[in-house]
């Protein structure tokens, strides 16, 4: 069996995503919204956002935790960087002092912090090393429009794609699909497991 990680999952805890904020407007000086966290369709928890400047917005929300529970009022920094095909593109600057550095997300602690500070994981850095190759196949598998499935084989190449660029994908498919299979259990250990 698995030894259990010593650390948590980006999925596990609330966050703020700084991009989804700027896809819906909320970013605009002088907005107010609540921001809320939902398991199922009932909300868990919830805050209230202010947009003080197009540098700044201050979050309101009350923390409980362990029995201690207070009413946290904080600014958060928005850093703005140029795209290369013009337009801004908004970042968060992490809360903690030690920390300051660019970020599209934060999670939800007592205050909101970046992922280093948290030091949490991202799910797929837990998975085994053949499931994050049979992903990286099948993503390249759903890019062709192929059928699912890594060892279903290669199949045309789409209509429109470059030659050069199709054979690219060929081969990295190939590579990813050949990895996975060789990291894979053994199928005489994996016998001997079953007692067949």
């Amino acid at each position: 069996m698995p030894k259990q990680s010593q650390y948590r999952l980006t999925g596990e805890i609330p966050e703020i995503d700084v991009r989804r904020w700027k896809r819906s407007g909320h970013l605009e000086p002088g907005m107010r919204f609540i921001s809320q966290w939902f398991q199922g369709a009932e909300p868990y928890a919830g805050m209230r956002v202010h947009v003080e400047s197009h540098r700044r917005l201050w979050l309101s929300y009350h923390y409980d935790r362990h029995g201690v529970a207070e009413d946290l009022l904080y600014p958060i920094t928005i850093d703005w960087t140029a795209c290369h095909l013009g337009g801004h593109r908004p970042w968060f600057v992490c809360p903690n002092p030690d920390c300051g550095r660019r970020c599209a997300i934060l999670y939800a602690d007592r205050i909101f912090r970046c992922r280093e500070c948290l030091e949490l994981r991202y799910p797929s850095q837990r998975e085994p090393r053949y499931d994050r190759l049979a992903r990286r196949a099948e993503n390249i598998r759903y890019r062709l429009g192929w059928t699912p499935g890594m060892l279903a084989g290669p199949e045309w190449k789409p209509k429109h794609m470059h030659w050069r660029t199709f054979r690219h994908l060929v081969d990295e498919h190939e590579r990813f699909a050949e990895a996975a299979v060789n990291s894979a259990v053994p199928l005489q250990k994996l016998a001997a497991v079953v007692d067949w």
